[in-house]
């Protein structure tokens, strides 16, 4: 039984729910109620569970919302699939989400061949876990140019590389291409040891760990040496043509005025990109503009292109990411 009551729950009416298959309620719970525990202090709402039935007892809201959490994550249950920490918080953000997945599948059928707002990869099924996510996983699919900006942690990169790695698998692009800035690139990379390769690594590995995610080392190894999967620098991207490839330049916050330019117009036929970056922490050197802060100026409503936005309330990584963030805003915004 979750023990975490709140102040206000003890006058307010009980909505009870009944779940026929005690095993998948076990699992729903979690280990000492602790899914419940979080559902609770998320929605301001007390959870009882006796035997098959949950007793819910919050104002209307909280109430509403914790039934559309308790009922999409055991519908998620009963197809097989589990329910991790980070799948209770999409529940409780986004309520339903297998039935309003379902509710939309007619938007997506052209993008999803199964359906859905998954992203199927060799190694894991990757699903959006805010309602931003789930309209950038929408936009990447729709789009041939997308935007993702926002602060860390929003899943920005994480989801253009799955969608990356989603349509290669499907033979919908012949090649992925991972780029970002190497900022502190020229005289100081000139000192590092080992070859080119050796000195940009450093920069590009947050892309590997990504591609790690979704494909066998292996398999990313051979793709790598076939020149089918490539992970470069920015500047290396000038005089190329890039063509059925499904391209993702990160950091791009860090990248000038002429190097967004530079990189847009790479752009060939069959190609599909994402641009993912956050204006707020451009390392670029003073006085020198962000090509990332312009593009989204110039390129808003520019038909093709998607410009999704996050906020801190997108935040998947550790809730303590969203509360730093929050922290920093709040005093950008004080006076002086």
């Amino acid at each position: 039984m979750a023990t975490s009551a709140p102040t206000d729950t003890a006058t307010a009416p009980e909505t009870s729910l009944n779940f026929p298959d005690n095993r998948l309620l076990i699992d729903l719970c979690g280990e000492f109620d602790k899914n419940l525990t979080h559902i609770e202090s998320a929605l301001g709402v007390q959870i009882v569970r006796r035997g098959n039935e949950v007793d819910i007892l919050g104002d209307e809201e909280g109430t509403a919302r914790t039934v559309e959490a308790l009922q999409g994550l055991y519908l998620r249950l009963e197809q097989g699939r589990d329910v991790e920490p980070g799948d209770v918080d999409a529940a409780i953000r986004m309520g339903k989400p297998a039935q309003d997945a379902e509710r939309l599948k007619g938007d997506q059928t052209e993008m999803f061949p199964g359906g859905g707002y998954e992203i199927r990869t060799r190694k894991k099924t990757v699903e959006p876990r805010t309602l931003t996510q789930k309209a950038y996983v929408k936009s990447l699919f729709k789009n041939e140019l997308v935007f993702g900006l926002g602060p860390a942690g929003t899943g920005k990169t994480y989801l253009a590389v799955a969608a990356g790695v989603s349509m290669f698998i499907e033979g919908h692009v012949d090649r992925i291409l991972l780029s970002r800035p190497a900022v502190e690139a020229g005289e100081r990379l000139g000192f590092l040891p080992g070859d080119m390769k050796d000195k940009v690594d450093p920069y590009m590995q947050p892309l590997y760990d990504a591609l790690n995610d979704f494909l066998p080392a292996k398999q990313v190894e051979k793709l790598i040496e076939e020149k089918r999967i490539e992970i470069a620098p920015l500047a290396f991207m000038r005089g190329r043509t890039l063509s059925n490839a499904f391209v993702v330049l990160d950091e791009a916050q860090n990248a000038t005025t002429m190097q967004m330019k530079m990189f847009l117009t790479r752009m060939g036929e069959g190609s599909q990109m994402a641009i993912t970056g956050d204006t707020t922490q451009c390392d670029l050197p003073r006085g020198v503009p962000s090509g990332l802060n312009e593009a989204e100026r110039v390129l808003a409503g520019v038909p093709g292109v998607g410009m999704t936005k996050f906020t801190a309330e997108d935040v998947v990584r550790h809730p303590m990411v969203a509360k730093i963030i929050k922290a920093y805003d709040k005093h950008a915004k004080k006076p002086g």
